[in-house]
């Protein structure tokens, strides 16, 4: 029999599963906040690992992401031990917002400090009480509001481990993404604990396809860390795209920006992306690709300013390849017979 997991204070045996919230404050009217974790204590030994969303408060893909992965049929004799935090950034999801009501971002914010800023408390609070008794991490985000990202893992290039993990998580695209300072990924990094990032759809918004990748590319990780048996959960078909590098291709000038290429689309230098206008119509700018690529994320407004985001692309060298792979992943995704009814609702 396995030893107890330790948590918040609390106590979770071999076998059981638990909610347990972790306190963060309250919020100005009084009200009790809490970071809410869900722990999964397998019987048979196994890896800790957690499983995170909305540190971004309105970063709301990975809440649904884990709500399936939870109700997983793969799950229920689980080897090891699955820590589950679908809202880490309780005052920003709340509102709907991003960051926390200073204004700081939670993602710049670790390791934080017990008596630190708000932001500096809730990083505290996950950086001791859920990285640090893990050996493994997946962190869900999407884009920022009024952007969308084509589903994606980023990962840190030192450990030939964590590449293989990257591309069995079976997303359209991996890309090699560095540590930032403050970042949840730096912090547990320091920690000697390994975390994919993934990044998909937009903020404030459900993405079926975007929802559909992740949970299974995370059946793929627990899969392969052999956490879960029972049915068979095979690594993708057709590799994912791989990006070394990405750019941001910004609009010159103000004005009305109408999109001819979207999430997904292969583009060569040079290549027509879309136009900014003025609003009478009088002239047209055209927006050129930077580079030859797989736009990765793009904006949805139609109003932008002098320097303004508009396509990130990612320079892809196997340009061939890399649409028919995509391709294949998103068919092999949409037949998979994990996402019936039952799964899903």
């Amino acid at each position: 029999m396995r030893s107890p997991f330790e948590i918040g204070g609390q106590i979770v045996r071999p076998g059981e599963k638990v909610t347990i919230d972790l306190p963060v404050g309250s919020f100005s009217n009084h009200m009790p906040a809490v970071m809410p974790v869900r722990v999964i204590h397998g019987r048979k030994p196994g890896p800790v690992i957690f499983i995170s969303a909305a540190v971004h408060g309105d970063e709301v893909i990975g809440v649904e992401i884990i709500r399936r992965l939870l109700r997983a049929s793969s799950i229920r004799r689980l080897r090891g031990t699955l820590v589950c935090v679908p809202v880490v950034n309780t005052f920003g999801f709340v509102g709907g917002q991003r960051y926390l009501p200073d204004r700081r971002d939670l993602n710049r914010s670790f390791p934080g400090a017990a008596k630190g800023s708000l932001a500096g408390q809730l990083a505290h609070l996950f950086n001791t009480e859920i990285i640090k008794r893990c050996d493994f991490g997946i962190d869900i985000h999407s884009a920022a509001l009024h952007r969308v990202n084509l589903p994606q893992v980023r990962f840190n290039s030192d450990n030939p481990e964590t590449l293989e993990t990257a591309f069995l998580f079976g997303a359209p695209i991996v890309m090699e993404a560095p540590l930032r300072e403050g970042s949840l990924r730096k912090v547990a990094k320091e920690n000697g604990v390994d975390v994919l990032l993934y990044e998909a759809g937009e903020a404030l918004r459900f993405d079926e396809f975007a929802i559909r990748v992740g949970l299974k590319g995370i059946l793929n990780v627990l899969k392969h860390k052999g956490m879960i048996g029972g049915r068979k959960i095979s690594s993708p078909k057709n590799l994912p795209v791989y990006v070394k590098s990405s750019r941001w291709v910004r609009s010159p000038v103000g004005g009305v920006f109408r999109a001819l290429t979207t999430i997904g689309d292969q583009v060569r230098r040079g290549d027509i992306l879309g136009y900014v206008s003025d609003p009478f119509g009088d002239e047209d700018q055209q927006i050129e690709s930077s580079d030859d690529g797989v736009i990765i994320g793009r904006t949805n407004l139609p109003f932008v300013n002098p320097g303004d985001a508009l396509f990130h692309i990612g320079q892809v060298q196997k340009m061939k390849t890399a649409g028919k792979n995509m391709e294949a992943i998103e068919k092999d995704i949409e037949a998979d017979p994990l996402f019936d009814e039952d799964e899903i609702i």
